[in-house]
């Protein structure tokens, strides 16, 4: 009991220093940020008395439209809740660019992070299986739901279905992360139900295994919808399904998702999209980038 005690003490001293290291991290970047810009770049008069170069903290909370004590407490690495809005008007008045918003996201948290999957080698031969399978998408994925490899069709089908950053290459915490994925999946709740039992079938395969743990802790403490999915212990094998998707070019998409198995890699299967009706496969040519 001491033991555990103990380390859960240690544990929690080590998660309070890193996000403490975080949160100064964020107030450092954004202040560097901001000394890159003037209040000539806004059209706003200098004036006199100004010590230090680029904009102050009052400048950019007035022209990002949030409150001067809130972005004050952010810059000085207090532990303040940020949603994605806030943070995007942010952005906007920094003039971050994709690599420094995506930067910005990672520091206040408004991304969740998951543990970085283990590389999967993936071999030649089912490299080009995947992408043989042109013109229908296809994607390779483990149990644990990550994208180990995609064809070009797959990535241009979802290129602009994702409002924030996609750096989980993960397709259920993309589901649970993602705010529009409601608007975009009407069955969205039927396919995060299966999504989750799949992975808890899975995850008796690999109980004890710490990124798994950790992966399921942070959905957990992220969605409620989760929580209450994984404590009914559903599980599920493989089935047939369809998907439909609203691309924002193409419309209304019914797909017929097929799985095949992977001798040469048991943990992962190759997930085909197909189209289930005339409609859809006369509108498949404009989810590619440059056709539509």
């Amino acid at each position: 009991m001491v033991t555990y005690e103990t380390t859960d003490r240690t544990q929690g001293g080590a998660s309070r220093r890193a996000g403490e290291a975080r949160r100064a991290e964020l107030g450092e970047f954004l202040k560097a940020r901001r000394a890159r810009l003037s209040p000539g770049d806004f059209g706003m008069p200098r004036g006199s008395r100004r010590r230090t170069p680029g904009l102050r903290r009052e400048e950019v909370a007035l022209l990002a439209g949030v409150g001067v004590t809130w972005y004050t407490w952010l810059e000085q690495g207090r532990q303040i809740n940020a949603s994605t809005q806030v943070l995007d008007a942010v952005a906007r008045t920094l003039r971050l660019d994709r690599a420094e918003r995506e930067h910005l996201y990672r520091l206040a948290e408004a991304t969740p992070l998951r543990t970085e999957c283990v590389r999967t080698q993936v071999p030649d031969t089912i490299r080009e299986i995947v992408h043989s399978l042109e013109p229908l998408p296809a994607t390779l994925v483990s149990s644990r739901f990550d994208i180990l490899l995609s064809n070009d069709a797959h990535e241009e089908l979802f290129w602009d279905w994702h409002s924030m950053p996609c750096i989980h290459k993960n397709t259920l915490w993309c589901c649970i992360t993602e705010p529009s994925a409601r608007d975009k999946f009407p069955e969205y709740d039927k396919q995060v139900r299966y999504m989750v039992a799949r992975l808890r079938s899975a995850y008796s395969r690999h109980l004890g295994d710490q990124d798994w743990e950790e992966d399921i802790r942070r959905l957990a403490s992220l969605s409620h919808q989760f929580t209450e999915l994984w404590a009914r212990h559903e599980v599920a094998d493989s089935e047939p399904r369809v998907l439909t998707y609203l691309h924002p070019q193409a419309g209304p998409l019914s797909l017929a998702i097929s799985e095949l198995t992977v001798p040469d890699l048991p943990e992962a299967r190759i997930q085909v999209y197909t189209p289930r009706d005339d409609d859809t496969r006369a509108r498949m040519p404009l989810t590619r980038r440059g056709l539509s």
